[in-house]
């Protein structure tokens, strides 16, 4: 198993968790008249499939140990 892959299995409960959050305010206040037992389910699945990238792209800015952005590499 990869060192990236466990990151992300680390990092994924946490990006589902803040995903689910975010989406399931936004589900309930764009449709209240719509029963909660279509939309949670909808923003479960959603959320637990649209994590797995997210963590994915994560894991290595998880891991290194300096961030530059927009700095070239010295040659």
């Amino acid at each position: 198993m990869s060192t990236r892959l466990m990151v992300a299995a680390l990092v994924y409960p946490m990006v589902q968790a803040v995903m689910f959050g975010a989406g399931l305010i936004i589900a309930l206040w764009l449709r209240p008249d719509v029963s909660a037992q279509l939309t949670i389910p909808i923003v479960v699945l959603s959320t637990a499939i649209a994590s797995v990238p997210a963590a994915w792209v994560i894991a290595p800015r998880m891991m290194a140990r300096y961030r530059r952005v927009g700095v070239k590499a010295r040659p």
